[in-house]
């Protein structure tokens, strides 16, 4: 007679999807231990970690010392840019625009100021001399050189190749100057930038024509401007000063 038990057994044979660990004990730690890469993951030896640190850092040093000449010239680039189609810095050379700036004054001038409108009577502008003489004999280097250390702030315009003045009238206007006032259509222009005791010679009346405008120094005893040069077309006009930068105990807008 079959024993109950062994038949019992017998018609359940063993599964082959058994896994190796089923009714091992649970605290055994053995088999992690012996779990395959483990013994690869340890850590470095001190001296290993601090040769990886150095080679990574003069990795670095090198990398940047070959993208420095590239971000160089990317810099510079940029800086032209800025310095041909939006701002400038320009300096005061002459006293003709006493009191409200003197000599050494450092301002910032916006190109796009009369891009996209017209010139305002009493904005400072910067313009092209109509004394300059064209020179056509600068290389591309040479120019390309001037522009960068325009850009840098080493070099910046002087007269009398850009002047600095304000605008008194604009096209169509008549001005005219006596009993020491400047006049506009017959209406005197209040001008609260001038020194006390300013002279000024009588003048006009003049009518400006289409596209210019007349400029004036605020020195106006001391001011090289329309009144003896006329006045002068808006496309030779540079940009509007827009803001004192230096000195700092100076600094404003205009």
């Amino acid at each position: 007679m079959v024993d109950p038990q062994v038949a019992e057994e017998s018609e359940f044979p063993p599964r082959d999807d058994a896994h190796p660990w089923d009714g091992a004990d649970p605290f055994d730690v053995g088999p992690f231990l012996e779990a395959p890469g483990l013994e690869d993951q340890t850590e470095p030896l001190p001296s290993e970690s601090k040769s990886r640190r150095k080679h990574v850092k003069r990795g670095g040093i090198v990398s940047f010392l070959v993208e420095l000449p590239v971000l160089i010239l990317v810099a510079l680039v940029v800086a032209v840019l800025i310095k041909t189609f939006f701002v400038q810095a320009f300096f005061i050379p002459s006293g003709s625009m006493i009191p409200t700036l003197i000599v050494d004054d450092r301002v910032m001038v916006n190109k796009l100021s009369y891009t996209f409108g017209e010139p305002e009577r009493g904005s400072i502008i910067v313009f092209d001399s109509p004394f300059a003489a064209a020179s056509d004999d600068e290389s591309f280097i040479s120019s390309a050189w001037t522009a960068v250390k325009e850009s840098l702030g080493i070099q910046t315009a002087l007269v009398p190749d850009d002047l600095i003045k304000r605008v008194m009238a604009l096209p169509g206007e008549t001005i005219e100057i006596h009993d020491n006032t400047v006049f506009i259509d017959g209406e005197a222009v209040d001008e609260p930038y001038l020194s006390p005791g300013v002279i000024m010679q009588d003048f006009g009346p003049q009518t400006i024509p289409d596209d210019m405008v007349f400029v004036m120094g605020d020195n106006r005893s001391s001011s090289h401007d329309s009144r003896k040069f006329g006045a002068i077309p808006q496309d030779s006009i540079v940009g509007r000063a827009f803001v004192l930068l230096w000195p700092f105990d100076r600094f404003g807008s205009l």
